[in-house]
């Protein structure tokens, strides 16, 4: 590390004020902060992390939280492949055919939106930050497999300049960035991100009577067919793959679906990396699970349709609630900050999501919709969560 520091060192003073790269100045701040602790402090409005930590390992921490979710999906997108094939298959062929489906995404995200971070930099000429590391790997993980490179590509950059940079960067962002890069696609190429795309088939032919539909287009489509949603999750695919949508099934993730979405544990598992280090808030976490448990009693209850029917714990590991209570809700720029507000922001999202699901089954992944929805509300929950106790505290006072 030290032959790098002396190598960083000797080009800086070409990026200072007179150098001649200094447009580039903080490209390579961005870089040198990076790979070595900086010796200065964050001076800039917005989130900022009064702690022994930093916003850098903030982030890794996030990463690595995440890395659980990436190899089971790249585990997954090989098996959901021979499985269609109807093929028996190695693990080593699982995971290359993963890996190679998989990893381009994430390199298309991370190239393209560092990219469109640095070109903002240096022309507005602000400092870049490591907020990009998590959304760089959480756009490829809530995307399907089979999603073309380009619409990644035209995703990362709608959402960098669109969801961020208008607002001022990292911590000033409304609305969750990959996110808004999902929701882009979701409606401007609805057939490429929810049509037949949840399966990597490559070069090959599905066998006979296999459907890579996901188990919420299957409860959507009952809402329109008559069917019984708990019996269609039970049966479908039989012959080929039996219980596929059983429970068990749906929580260890060996479904088809978004990449990193599938596998309920897998985002349990980041989620005690999260709580255990003090960076995800598990009062947001767990509101979000109370939430959709709750309401999908409350449908139960109701059943006015097939889909009300379904158990309300099979909404906790269908989709990606999962996915997007551990990583997408407690995202804490886009997030309600009081204490109070982060229950009432969870259970709101979790009570959306199941009846956006329920109600409207042109968007059964409700999930998506509900977070974006409460990050626009998320700053109203604080205010009167706020207003609240001053009113308490101002008839405690006058007593």
């Amino acid at each position: 590390m030290g032959f790098l520091r002396d190598q960083l060192d000797k080009v800086k003073p070409h990026f200072h004020k007179g150098g001649k790269w200094e447009k580039f100045y903080y490209i390579y701040e961005a870089h040198e902060t990076l790979l070595f602790v900086p010796n200065h402090t964050t001076k800039t409005k917005g989130a900022q992390i009064k702690d022994a930590i930093d916003m850098k390992r903030m982030m890794m921490t996030v990463i690595i939280s995440m890395i659980p979710c990436l190899l089971f999906g790249i585990y997954n997108v090989g098996y959901q492949h021979f499985l269609a094939l109807g093929q028996e298959a190695a693990l080593l062929d699982i995971i290359l055919i993963g890996a190679i489906q998989v990893l381009p995404v994430v390199v298309v995200s991370y190239a393209v939106g560092l990219g469109t971070e640095f070109a903002i930099a240096t022309i507005r000429q602000h400092p870049i930050n490591e907020g990009y590391l998590v959304t760089g790997m959480l756009i490829p993980l809530v995307m399907p497999p089979d999603i073309p490179l380009w619409q990644v590509a035209l995703a990362t950059i709608f959402a960098v300049v669109i969801a961020k940079e208008a607002f001022g960067g990292t911590g000033m962002n409304i609305l969750n960035v990959a996110l808004t890069a999902r929701a882009f696609l979701y409606f401007a190429y609805p057939s490429q991100i929810s049509g037949d795309v949840w399966t990597y088939l490559g070069d090959g032919t599905a066998v006979s009577g296999f459907s890579g539909a996901t188990p919420l287009a299957i409860g959507a489509q009952s809402l329109t067919t008559g069917e019984n949603v708990v019996s269609s999750l039970g049966s479908f695919g039989a012959g080929w793959a039996d219980g596929m949508f059983e429970f068990s099934n749906l929580f260890f993730g060996f479904i088809p679906g978004c990449i990193g979405e599938t596998s309920t544990l897998m985002c349990l598992i980041g989620a005690a990396i999260l709580i255990m280090t003090g960076v995800g808030s598990w009062k947001v976490i767990t509101g979000v699970f109370a939430g959709a448990y709750l309401m999908g009693l409350g449908m139960n209850a109701i059943g006015l349709n097939e889909f009300m029917l379904m158990p309300a714990h099979y909404h906790l590991v269908i989709g990606g609630l999962a996915f997007g209570a551990v990583f997408m809700a407690s995202d804490p720029v886009t997030a309600a900050q009081t204490e109070t507000g982060k229950w009432v922001y969870g259970i709101l999202i979790g009570v959306l999501t199941v009846v956006i699901r329920v109600f409207n089954p042109a968007y059964p992944e409700g999930i998506m919709l509900a977070i974006l929805l409460m990050n626009v509300f998320a700053p109203l929950i604080d205010y009167s969560v706020v207003n609240a106790n001053k009113k308490r505290r101002l008839q405690r006072a006058t007593v």
